[in-house]
């Protein structure tokens, strides 16, 4: 698949530079930005999509999903090797969820595939805890997690969150909160993030919708490690992601983590991400005009910047794409930026000394674009309108 891929990127290079880009957003989306971007816009399937989007039978081959992630959580499967579980109710229940919701087969201990069996707007009574090796699944029905508290992936592996929006999330209360079949726990209260990640491992956030939530939207904190965020469409929101809980907490050295294919859009303040610690390969992301800076991080982390598209703000102290979050030291630090496209005045500091590279394995390897493709390649970041029996 991933020769596939390539193959796919290298034909249509050459039709790309030829032409200028000019992106029509769906509907759930803000429109363009009227800032310089290529004209006469041109998708292209990324390496990701390339590997499931073209074929009509995904609905029947479901599980495929799971071989085309790449970068750091590349091996994340999540129940590909289970059963199929569908949601039929929006329904929700804490302390004792009932066949049908979602929240009764993201607690399972064995593997799932979890699908929905129509459009649905869920509203959690508390944060949803989602145990290993579970995939949840939003391809070809629209569905929303908003209005409440959101998910909650903790001491677990192997989970895939694709095609759902999750948006406007909200603190809970310390309470009761089901996590396995044979287990209810009282949790202290969640911050309102989106999808918030605690010392868990081989994680995969693909194709999502995230807005406006109290904290942050992607928080990856507590030694959390094997992760790639993708395909994902952002906007309306300050604290957007943050890697690496504090600047105490040293154990997020082992943290590891792939930004990729990502659209920044609109209404976005601040950390896309912001590390500490860790390691972080940001590539082919698209960031429109965020209001404070784009890129950041304290503690000695170490930043990939790799073929992105920066569009900076109008204001005039903005322009810069880096912020460290420390008065000194941090010269020493690898931060560095490789292929990408700078647009209107916006800047990268770079500092370090010695590779940056990512050093993936073979199978999380996978081919970096120049900056002026990633428009092209973040064309359908966000859910897509997959129609059964078509391609998505």
């Amino acid at each position: 698949m991933a020769s596939l891929a390539h193959a796919l990127l290298l034909s249509c290079l050459a039709a790309f530079f030829a032409s200028t880009l000019q992106g029509a957003s769906p509907s759930h989306k803000p429109k363009s930005l009227s800032t310089p971007l290529p004209r006469n816009y041109k998708k292209v399937l990324n390496t990701i999509d390339s590997c499931w989007r073209t074929g009509s039978d995904w609905a029947a081959n479901r599980r495929a999903l799971a071989d085309c992630a790449v970068g750091f959580g590349q091996a994340a499967i999540g129940g590909k090797n289970g059963k199929t579980y569908v949601v039929t109710t929006p329904d929700d229940d804490p302390i004792n969820p009932k066949p049908g919701m979602l929240r009764y087969g993201a607690i399972r201990t064995e593997p799932l595939w979890i699908i929905f069996a129509r459009d649905m707007v869920i509203t959690l009574e508390n944060e949803l805890m989602i145990n290993s090796y579970k995939t949840i699944d939003g391809r070809g029905a629209r569905v929303e997690i908003t209005g409440g508290p959101c998910l909650t992936i903790e001491h677990v592996s192997h989970v895939i969150v694709h095609g759902i929006s999750i948006h406007d999330c909200k603190p809970s209360k310390r309470g009761l909160v089901k996590s396995s079949p044979t287990h209810v726990g009282e949790r202290q209260g969640s911050d309102g993030d989106a999808i918030a990640i605690f010392a868990s491992s081989n994680i995969w956030i693909d194709h999502c919708y995230l807005a406006r939530c109290m904290d942050g939207l992607i928080d990856v904190i507590h030694a959390t490690t094997a992760v790639t965020i993708s395909n994902n469409y952002f906007t309306e929101h300050d604290k957007v992601m943050l890697l690496g809980h504090n600047d105490e907490y040293t154990a997020d050295r082992v943290m590891k983590v792939t930004v990729v294919f990502n659209h920044f859009g609109p209404n976005l303040y601040q950390r896309m991400p912001r590390v500490r610690f860790g390691y972080a390969h940001a590539a082919n992301n698209r960031y429109d005009k965020w209001q404070m800076y784009a890129i950041g991080g304290s503690a000695g982390s170490t930043i990939f910047s790799e073929g992105n598209y920066f569009i900076a703000p109008d204001i005039p102290n903005a322009k810069e794409v880096t912020k460290r979050e420390v008065n000194g030291g941090w010269k020493s630090w690898k931060w560095r930026s490789s292929k990408d496209v700078f647009m209107n005045s916006a800047y990268f500091v770079q500092s370090g000394y010695g590779s940056c590279a990512p050093r993936y394995s073979q199978a999380q390897s996978f081919t970096v674009s120049p900056g002026s493709m990633t428009p092209a390649l973040t064309s359908d970041a966000g859910p897509l309108n997959c129609v059964v029996g078509e391609a998505c």
